[in-house]
């Protein structure tokens, strides 16, 4: 900057003038530490002979940035709680270390061998290392008593029936209090969800659509007094349901005779997908033979007939798909 003379000015009125043009730059910040965010979510269960560990690493770090490429590992340390009084440094120094390979934000899951654990209690920390190797602060202790591993459901079979989808396996030799969570994966879906829990070895699925394909596993689950182990899943096996199955047969058929006809009624049939009801038919000792297809209404006005004549009626249900029952026990009347 210079005066209308040339005359250069102070280096301090320079200062000046560009704190007022430019804005005040403040000190530098120190680079920051990029510490992973707080494991808060650790959780460990078993699964056949493994150790299975669950955690989310936070997407921040502690100052608000995000860990992405930053992350150098998890440390998972896994020990007995020992003696009391109880120190958190003691015990992480005598803690086996567990390798997770691999960590990333966002959801992680580990399996390790629970052998070295079986008919004990064990307590798992972790806590994520930037690349660094600056650690963010420890998770609270997941707790778990290790069990001989289940046993994994044998034998499972799969087949429509008329409810929807029957399941069934074998029991093996199992700790009483164990069920079993059913796993389904339905038409296009890629990944299985798990539909029911049950305590029995045979389960019947009635949410079930026909033509629609389903693949079923089954897992063998003990929950309670520290322990939380399921067994390894079952080989998976699959149906595509279709209805081949009829109503019901009607009930409660009823005859009464009239003037020039013969009445009949019969109780409502329930299904959903019921089209109609088909009406059979005899003259004295002759064989049955149908006379008419109806509508869903339960009941038929036979006007065909003739006085001083005995006749023998039945009457089947009728499903959409063309299901026919079996037809109802036989009702006889005489036309006086």
């Amino acid at each position: 900057m210079h005066t209308p003379s040339g005359i250069a000015l102070p280096l301090a009125v320079l200062w000046l003038a560009c704190a007022l043009s430019c804005g005040y730059v403040g000190d530098p910040l120190p680079p920051a530490l990029n510490i992973p965010g707080r494991i808060t979510d650790l959780r460990a269960f078993q699964r056949g002979e493994k150790l299975v560990v669950r955690f989310t690493i936070p997407e921040l770090t502690t100052e608000g940035l995000a860990v992405a490429r930053k992350l150098r590992s998890v440390e998972l340390r896994a020990g007995n709680w020992g003696r009391e009084p109880f120190n958190a440094d003691a015990w992480t120094a005598r803690a086996r270390l567990l390798e997770a390979t691999a960590p990333r934000t966002g959801a992680n899951e580990f399996e390790f061998p629970a052998a070295a654990w079986t008919d004990q209690e064990v307590f798992i920390r972790a806590r994520a290392l930037n690349n660094k190797g600056r650690a963010g602060d420890w998770s609270d202790f997941a707790r778990l008593r290790v069990v001989q591993p289940l046993q994994t459901p044998e034998a499972l079979t799969a087949e429509a029936v008329p409810e929807g989808v029957g399941l069934s396996w074998r029991l093996p030799a199992q700790p009483s209090g164990l069920v079993f969570r059913i796993l389904r994966r339905a038409g296009d879906e890629t990944t299985p969800s798990a539909l029911a829990t049950t305590s029995g070895s045979t389960w019947i699925d009635s949410s079930t659509v026909y033509g629609t394909r389903y693949e079923y596993s089954v897992v063998a689950i003990l929950n309670g007094a520290g322990i939380d182990a399921e067994s390894e899943i079952s080989a998976a096996v699959d149906v595509l349901p279709e209805d081949r199955f009829p109503p019901s047969v009607p009930s409660d058929l009823e005859a009464l005779a009239g003037p020039e006809s013969v009445e009949l009624t019969w109780e409502r049939n329930s299904e959903a997908d019921l089209a109609g009801y088909r009406v059979y038919r005899s003259a004295g000792d002759q064989p049955l033979s149908k006379i008419a297809d109806l509508t869903a209404i339960p009941g038929f006005s036979d006007r065909a007939v003739e006085r001083g004549r005995r006749y023998r009626y039945a009457v089947s249900s009728v499903d959409r798909t063309g299901n026919e029952s079996a037809p109802s026990p036989p009702i006889e009347i005489m036309l006086p």
